[in-house]
């Protein structure tokens, strides 16, 4: 599968509290960007994954997130892409990391 306008625009629009998003389409998914660093990427089957590390990769773990092969990417919960307060503070954290 290949990500269509629609997956982008909903990723867009899930963190756009974090203020000017870039994106950048990459083996049939996409890497998100927030002032140049890569925060997020979606899979080619649509799912987002955001860039974690230390206690908030363990925190995501323990809610059931899985991770994006052997990367430090970890999916977002279920919550967060309903939510997009949620998700903007899972973002927020995993960019005061890297």
């Amino acid at each position: 599968m290949v990500l269509g306008d629609a997956d982008i625009a909903f990723a867009t629009d899930l963190f756009s509290d974090l203020g000017q998003l870039t994106t950048r389409k990459m083996f049939g998914g996409m890497c998100l960007y927030h002032q140049g660093i890569v925060f997020a990427l979606m899979s080619s089957e649509g799912r987002l994954y955001l860039k974690v590390k230390g206690d908030l990769a363990r925190e995501l773990q323990d809610q059931g997130a899985e991770q994006f092969h052997n990367m430090p990417y970890w999916s977002l919960p279920d919550a967060a892409l309903e939510d997009s307060e949620e998700a903007t503070a899972l973002a927020r954290r995993a960019l005061a990391r890297l």
